[in-house]
């Protein structure tokens, strides 16, 4: 019996996938988590076949959530979802281990693509990913200065560029202020930025918020 897990702090967009996934899947056992530590929680706790994940979710992130899952359950796959835009964010989530990504727009007969596709032990790719992959690869092609970034600094960029504080940002992640601050340098180093205004204008121009 299929077991899917879905993972999304908004209670409507984890109701619609559910009745998706039901009509498709009658018999499916669909789990529900709003929070990345309950995601996580629940991999550790039960056997699934398939995590479909938030990218933003309180607290930890689902890319954090995904390599924490990559550590603990290598074999599971997940399928992160987004409203963020799909060449910004598909490679990074792939090169961590995603199984596949779809923006939230996706309509319904992708969704269901997606998951044939991962349930046979293959990775969801549409052509634009397939090329953003391709040119990530290829070391003569300029990689934007956002891609240079780790996983967490990513994660962190992403909220100094929404106007979030340090304390703010220790509080979301769990983590000390000391601890962002130390992120905050490092990220400004890599990008050659010097103030959260540079951060945010870069964002905007580059779609990533």
């Amino acid at each position: 019996m299929l077991k899917i897990l879905i993972a999304d702090d908004h209670g409507i967009v984890r109701k619609g996938l559910k009745q998706i996934l039901l009509e498709q899947y009658p018999t499916a056992i669909i789990g529900e988590a709003e929070t990345a530590d309950l995601l996580i929680a629940s991999t550790l706790k039960e056997k699934w076949d398939l995590v479909i994940c938030d990218m933003s979710m309180p607290g930890r992130s689902g890319l954090d959530a995904l390599n924490q899952i990559k550590q603990s359950t290598p074999q599971l796959p997940v399928l992160i979802m987004s409203m963020h835009p799909e060449d910004q964010y598909a490679v990074r989530v792939l090169k961590a281990g995603a199984a596949g990504f779809l923006g939230k727009e996706t309509i319904h007969e992708d969704i269901i693509k997606a998951i044939e596709t991962v349930r046979l032990g293959k990775k969801y790719i549409t052509p634009e990913i397939a090329e953003k992959l391709a040119e990530a690869l290829d070391t003569g092609i300029y990689q934007p200065l956002h891609q240079t970034l780790s996983d967490r600094e990513f994660d962190v960029f992403k909220l100094l560029a929404s106007g979030k504080s340090v304390t703010e940002i220790g509080e979301q992640l769990l983590l000390s202020a000391t601890t962002i601050s130390t992120y905050r340098s490092r990220i400004m180093e890599k990008m050659g930025m010097r103030s959260n205004s540079d951060l945010t204008r870069y964002a905007l121009e580059n779609g990533i918020i």
